[in-house]
């Protein structure tokens, strides 16, 4: 059983959250805290396995907090659960030893999913054989998500999009390296540029945005991720795809 503790500022977030993990029986909540400065106190006390961490934190935020972890020299899986989803917050977050970033609302049992995946992650190709035997369903469960937000199939992106989300199925770290190396893996299958494949799926992001189904991705997500004209960057969009893939089984 991994030991948590949770620094969120909502006290009734905090109670749910960590009731979820305890009732899931693969937690135990060492500590619960509402505040950056007791959160940090409690992850030294406890040395906990990991933490879920919010960013908007009375005393001290959470980013400063996930500095001070790696001060201390202490090591546990960190997810950040973040009503903000700028993607210099991200960055900055990813830096100091985030594993997830998941934006809020999101539901306590997709937190407890993605801990479940940075405390006992499973080869990614043992989990795409587990829910997608046959690798003809892959094709049509994105293909069918990218219908549903608006990315019409006969546009380069979409081609683009889908080997992009099927290569970070099979390995999510690449989604941090999407200028080095899944643009131009993308680039070398279909004969082009990587500079041609980041436009490309760009544009398809923008047409799903410029017909104005804000309201049906988030709800296909499952979580208000984005509003008005916001859109997400390409690695926000592949990823958001390829853990919904993930998380959905068929």
């Amino acid at each position: 059983m991994k030991t948590v503790v949770i620094i969120e500022a909502n006290e009734a977030q905090n109670t749910c959250l960590a009731e979820c993990l305890a009732n899931s029986g693969a937690f135990c909540v060492v500590g619960q805290a509402r505040d950056g400065v007791e959160g940090l106190e409690l992850i030294e006390k406890t040395c906990p396995d990991a933490v879920v961490l919010d960013i908007v934190l009375p005393g001290m935020d959470g980013i400063s907090v996930m500095e001070s972890i790696l001060a201390k020299g202490l090591h546990p899986k960190i997810l950040v659960v973040s009503a903000f989803s700028a993607e210099r917050i991200i960055e900055s977050a990813k830096r100091n030893g985030a594993g997830y970033f998941l934006v809020k609302p999101v539901e306590s049992t997709v937190v407890k999913d993605r801990l479940l995946d940075l405390c006992e992650p499973k080869p990614f190709s043992s989990c795409i054989a587990e829910n997608y035997p046959n690798s003809r369903e892959i094709d049509e469960r994105i293909s069918n998500i990218f219908i549903t937000v608006g990315i019409p199939p006969h546009i380069k992106g979409y081609n683009y999009l889908r080997e992009g989300v099927k290569m970070t199925m099979q390995r999510p770290s690449i989604i941090n390296n999407i200028t080095k190396q899944l643009y131009p893996q993308i680039g070398k299958k279909y004969d082009t540029s990587a500079s041609k494949v980041e436009r490309a799926i760009r544009h398809a992001i923008e047409v799903a945005w410029n017909r104005g189904r804000i309201e049906t991705i988030n709800t296909l997500f499952g979580v208000r991720a984005y509003v008005g004209n916001e859109k997400p960057t390409n690695g926000e969009f592949i990823a958001l795809v390829a853990d919904k893939m993930m998380i959905d089984k068929p």
